[in-house]
């Protein structure tokens, strides 16, 4: 499959498979005890050696099965050296919520996108506790266990459930804090569950209504955005700006612009 441009679901089989085994080994990982390695951004942002070992996984396999292919991960940034020209690159998140992961919280996951020509084409995020699986390939519809997965159809924004998360730095969270703060009376509730790739997947089929985040990197949104916009939600930033490290606002059409102008209004993009 190297020779020629692979279709999106060529490249989703092969995601799966790797995610998967990927899911398989931070399991295994988890029930023989967690190491923590280092920490990154502060020093609650821990690595753990399973994040590490899996990533290298992925890469391992990405390299034997597509050598031309380009890889960004979280743990080792541009990996696959060398590999430059076939218009493919993959986006892996080893261990999507790692906190969660450390203290054996049953929400975090593996998640494995595949880009051509920097467009997200296909992606799948794979539960590490409880092997739920959601996939997606673009224009081929967001899937789970055979199902093909539908956004919430709420229209009211004072009734929607609606999934966010928070960043490290205690700076950051204490104004993502104050937007929860102002946007809490506005809608049914809140939850904060502790993976962005899973509440995106959670949201592409209703189990929340809605999601936004701050601070997201490539590797947070790649699968899961893929799987919430092919299930119908609107993925965007503010103000016509695409998804991206300012926001992400995952929400039905119907909700999508009242969540946005009061996350506006809050100033959910800015802060430190």
């Amino acid at each position: 499959m190297t020779g020629s441009t692979p279709t999106p679901q060529e490249l989703l089989a092969i995601a799966i498979d790797v995610a998967r085994e990927a899911a398989d080994t931070a399991y295994r990982m988890r029930a023989a005890g967690v190491e923590v390695a280092a920490t990154k951004s502060t020093i609650t942002d821990v690595v753990t050696a399973a994040d590490r070992a899996v990533e290298r996984q992925v890469l391992d396999a990405l390299a034997t099965i597509r050598p031309d292919d380009s890889v960004l991960g979280e743990e080792y940034g541009a990996g696959a050296p060398g590999a430059t020209g076939s218009g493919v690159r993959w986006i892996v998140d080893p261990i999507d919520g790692t906190v969660n992961y450390l203290y054996g919280l049953a929400h975090s996951a593996v998640s494995l996108a595949a880009e051509v020509g920097g467009v997200v084409v296909a992606g799948v995020v794979r539960n590490v506790f409880t092997g739920e699986e959601w996939t997606a390939t673009l224009g081929g519809g967001a899937w789970r266990a055979g199902q093909r997965l539908r956004c919430s159809t709420e229209t009211d924004l004072g009734q929607a459930l609606v999934a966010t998360g928070f960043g490290y730095d205690a700076a950051r969270r204490s104004h993502q804090a104050r937007v929860v703060a102002g946007l809490i009376s506005h809608v049914r509730d809140i939850r904060r569950l502790g993976a962005a790739a899973l509440d995106l997947c959670l949201t592409a089929e209703g189990r929340v209504d809605a999601y936004f985040e701050k601070g997201l990197a490539a590797w947070d949104q790649a699968a899961g955005g893929l799987v919430a916009s092919e299930a119908g939600l609107r993925v965007a930033g503010l103000r016509g700006l695409p998804a991206g490290p300012d926001l992400v606002i995952a929400a039905p059409e119907a909700l999508f612009a009242p969540l946005h102008d009061r996350l506006d209004d809050l100033d959910a993009a800015g802060g430190p």
